[in-house]
């Protein structure tokens, strides 16, 4: 490090400016990318019937998308280091803010809305005799519900 740390940032990021830094980048960013597709490609199959994890998957997807492959473009046309530097600290404070911020209160929501489900469904199904109709509920019911018979029309 011969220079200030302020003169590698508008410094344009590639091998020979940054030999420590370059390789490790892109090929991070590559496989990071290919690890998040096939990341949500397993969880939204495995969390199909589950909205919210369904759409937290999703921005996460997107978002890393989007980071990954800015990084890997501005790799790729040798962008100067501060697109790089906003790139990588803006991504990862957005990565972080949708997991730990954004979708926590909604995995509690939905939690308690499925606790509610099993509570009414148990309490509903508690009794043995809860699904079992009364012979006099059975006979008044089809005796209401009975349909004359068709009677044929001559001609």
């Amino acid at each position: 490090m011969t220079r200030s740390p302020f003169d590698y940032v508008f410094t344009a990021f590639n091998e020979t400016n940054f030999p420590d830094l370059f390789r490790v980048t892109w090929v991070a960013s590559l496989v990071l990318l290919a690890g998040l597709v096939i990341l949500y490609n397993v969880r939204t199959r495995a969390l199909r019937h589950h909205p919210p994890y369904l759409e937290l998957y999703e921005w996460l997807l997107w978002s890393g998308l989007i980071m990954f492959s800015l990084l890997l473009v501005f790799s790729l046309f040798v962008w100067d280091f501060i697109f790089v530097l906003i790139t990588m600290i803006g991504g990862s404070a957005i990565l972080l803010w949708i997991r730990f911020i954004r979708f926590p209160p909604l995995f509690e929501a939905y939690a308690r809305k499925l606790a509610r489900e099993r509570y009414f469904t148990r309490s509903k199904f508690a009794h043995p005799e809860a699904t079992i109709r009364s012979k006099s509920a059975r006979t008044s019911r089809t005796a209401r519900t009975a349909r004359p018979a068709k009677r044929r029309r001559r001609r």
